[in-house]
């Protein structure tokens, strides 16, 4: 139907169009000059999609990518804050050995994108040694419990799951969740169960520093006075806080 619309609507202008040079020859008796603006119209043709191809659906497309890209850093900020932050604080009590990872994220006010480029190069390469077993699990599955159904939330946010790392890393927390969710008692836990756990733990842990470095590069380009605060409220920091000393 849609379509029958779309082939009426067109010979309506056609004939429209028609009409209206019927009316220029019975007026004026000048086919000449019909044919002459006739011919510049459909000379101007393809001119006119050049420019409307290759010019404003690039401006459109730019400003398209920045709009998804402001409302996906948003989304990211409230995560973090909501979940990120504390998440990798409690993670963070799982790993056993993970030499030079603090050194490497203590983020300074004056980082530039060499730094966050040096830090996440050696965030991607780290082998992280992680212990289900070094802290009580029910802390965790409890703090995912109570995120559940804003973690589901955000798997339903379009903006976010066309960034294909950002949704790995969703996916690598909700795994976690559900893993911790399905098991009645985390306390005695089987060996084979507790490295299957230390495993999604790793996942999880390695993926939200990632992002999380990639989302302080945004604050620090894009908003310098939340990039401030980020800075003071370092989960890596030791002396994390809010207060300007």
């Amino acid at each position: 139907m849609k379509r029958y619309w779309r082939i009426l609507f067109a010979a309506f202008l056609l004939g429209l169009s028609g009409l209206f040079y019927f009316a220029h020859f019975y007026l004026f008796r000048d086919l000449r000059h019909i044919v002459d603006y006739f011919l510049t119209d459909i000379a101007f043709v393809p001119i006119s999609v050049l420019f409307v191809t290759l010019i404003l659906e690039r401006m459109l497309e730019a400003k398209q990518k920045e709009t998804l890209k402001h409302k996906l850093n948003m989304a990211l900020g409230v995560f973090f804050s909501e979940v990120g932050q504390p998440l990798i604080k409690i993670l963070e009590s799982y790993q056993k050995a993970n030499p030079g990872l603090t050194d490497h994220l203590q983020i300074k006010s004056d980082w530039t994108r060499k730094d966050f480029l040096a830090a996440r190069a050696f965030v991607a390469r780290l082998s992280y040694v992680t212990h289900s077993k070094k802290t009580d699990l029910v802390v965790l599955r409890d703090f995912l419990s109570a995120k559940r159904a804003f973690l589901l939330g955000l798997l339903e946010n379009p903006n976010l799951l066309e960034h294909e790392e950002i949704t790995d890393m969703l996916w690598a927390i909700f795994h976690l969740a559900e893993e911790l969710g399905a098991r009645k008692n985390l306390a005695g836990l089987a060996e084979n169960d507790q490295e299957h756990l230390s495993g999604d733990l790793k996942r999880a842990y390695s993926r939200l520093i990632f992002e999380w470095l990639s989302y302080m590069q945004h604050l620090k380009t894009d908003y310098p006075y939340l990039y401030s605060l980020a800075v003071r409220m370092n989960p890596f920091s030791p002396a994390a806080a809010a207060e300007i000393s």
